[in-house]
């Protein structure tokens, strides 16, 4: 990207505030995971426990700071994402008996917005120890139910909440289109 994505911003806020913002719509409690002097401003934040360990390293550092069953994970570059989507997966993960609840959308499984429940950090940290920092190698360790876009269609939800801004292409591209869209529904 080249920048801090989390700082980016999107409709006059920052990914980051947006992330919080509809995470705190449905959550009792709202951490940041990553360095603590970067995000701290923003509200309480985790560090990573493995370092330079990828998004599993920021799930297992969550997981590891938790003290609920049902754990939610929202990445900051996802920012179509819906309170009123987050809300029907956590509910979908309270009647589910599987350790991951995790969406499978545009074209592959969503990790980064998925639920996670709190014996998935053993798992999690076996793997970095282990130096496997993949997040999809988990879903064969541990109870998955996976979520499909179907379904997710079905709900009434739109597999572009899942958009996410890896490149400054991307973050570009969604940009403009938001822009077209806003001035196709203002014409």
């Amino acid at each position: 990207m080249g920048s801090d994505k989390a700082l980016l911003t999107f409709h006059n806020q920052t990914l980051l505030a947006r992330a919080l913002n509809t995470s705190t719509a449905v959550a009792c409690r709202v951490v940041i995971v990553g360095p603590p002097r970067r995000y701290a401003t923003y509200g309480q934040t985790i560090a990573d426990v493995y370092a330079d360990c990828g998004p599993l390293g920021g799930i297992h550092a969550a997981l590891s700071a938790t003290e609920t069953d049902l754990n939610l994970v929202l990445s900051v570059d996802m920012p179509l994402m819906t309170a009123q989507f987050l809300g029907w997966l956590l509910e979908r993960a309270r009647k589910a008996t599987e350790w991951i609840v995790v969406p499978d959308a545009l074209g592959g499984q969503q990790p980064l917005c998925a639920v996670y429940r709190w014996p998935v950090q053993a798992l999690a940290e076996q793997a970095l120890k282990q130096g496997d920092y993949k997040i999809g190698h988990m879903f064969s360790r541990a109870p998955t139910l996976f979520i499909s876009e179907t379904e997710m269609r079905d709900a009434g939800f739109s597999p572009e909440i899942f958009r996410n801004v890896n490149t400054a292409e991307e973050y570009e591209a969604l940009v403009r289109d938001q822009a077209a869209i806003l001035t196709k529904s203002e014409g």
